[in-house]
């Protein structure tokens, strides 16, 4: 049985005009606080569109807004909405579809299918060529859930997996300051 029976798929926002007319039925946009909404997004019809801002910070710092349980729970609400049409196609993005809309997908993923959080953090080797999923969504979508640190080893299995096929990754996790979230 597949994790989902929805199309998946990831993009930052330069990369939303080539997904216009590929059949998306839903979007989840996750955006900084100051960003404006992408004007591709008018080029999408007929949708069910989420639009959520948050900054892409992993803790709480003087200037950004960070993710909160409440952006997450709007995110596990999109979701119901998602998985009430199995043959749809869900577009998550963020800024650069690296961080918040990695989580985002496997998030959504995992959602309905307690016991194959693994796998859904995994299915994202194949969904998107980089991506390091922003932890502190994680954290708070493995609470809401109510996974116990499903979630978050599933995030672990996936970047182990990651950094296995990419170790320059490490170098580059570290200079932008989330050292910390690299696997032991």
């Amino acid at each position: 049985m597949p994790l989902v029976s929805h199309k998946v798929t990831i993009c930052g926002i330069p990369e939303l005009p080539q997904h216009s007319s590929t059949g998306v039925s839903h979007v989840l946009s996750i955006i900084d606080t100051h960003e404006p909404r992408p004007s591709a997004l008018d080029d999408f019809y007929g949708i069910d569109h989420e639009l959520i801002r948050f900054d892409d910070v992993v803790a709480e710092y003087p200037g950004f807004e960070a993710c909160t349980p409440a952006h997450i729970a709007r995110v596990l609400e999109f979701g119901e909405r998602v998985h009430a049409n199995p043959k749809g196609h869900v577009l998550v993005h963020c800024h650069a579809g690296v961080s918040r809309s990695t989580a985002a997908a496997a998030i959504l993923m995992a959602q309905h299918a307690p016991g194959q959080e693994e796998a859904a953090f995994l299915r994202l080797l194949d969904l998107r060529k980089h991506g390091w999923p922003n932890t502190r969504m994680v954290e708070f979508a493995d609470q809401l859930l109510k996974r116990d640190g499903a979630m978050l080893r599933g995030l672990v299995a996936y970047r182990r997996a990651l950094l296995q096929a990419k170790p320059h990754l490490s170098e580059i996790v570290r200079n932008i300051g989330r050292g910390h979230e690299l696997p032991v």
